[in-house]
């Protein structure tokens, strides 16, 4: 049976798919919790709760709103690789709706792209650049 820490790392987990990111949100302490995160998700209990979880995950309006909140906390958090995990989630869960969704215009697609730097930052926005050949 796992403890209150191990379960929330699984339960975490499910949303980050970053044991460091996992062992943070669970309540280990910044310093530690590539460390936990490494023994936890090599613990067998603890990949078999990631399993029961994953299999119960259903997808509902509950579900996108708890992503969103996890995007929204990690956005004012500086939590840049977790924000971008939850928009990855969201555009997958969103992106299975079938071709009954419409497909963003330009100004919409420019939207997008702006929020995505903005949750990067300026500094890799500017290195991501750099990597860009323009005709």
């Amino acid at each position: 049976m796992l403890n209150k820490k191990q379960e929330k790392f699984a339960q975490s987990y499910i949303i980050h798919r970053n044991a460091t990111e996992a062992a943070k949100a669970a309540g280990y302490s910044d310093r530690s919790a590539a460390n936990q995160g490494y023994r936890l998700i090599n613990n067998i209990e603890v990949q078999e709760r990631i399993e029961d979880l994953e299999s119960e995950l259903t997808t509902t309006l509950d579900v996108v709103d708890e992503i969103e909140n996890q995007y929204s906390f990690a956005k004012a958090n500086g939590h840049t690789n977790s924000a971008i995990k939850a928009l990855e989630l969201l555009s997958r869960i969103r992106g299975s709706k079938g071709d009954s969704e419409k497909e963003l215009d330009k100004k919409e697609l420019k939207e997008e792209i702006i929020k995505f730097m903005e949750i990067i930052g300026k500094d890799e926005v500017e290195e991501i650049f750099k990597k860009c050949v323009f005709d």
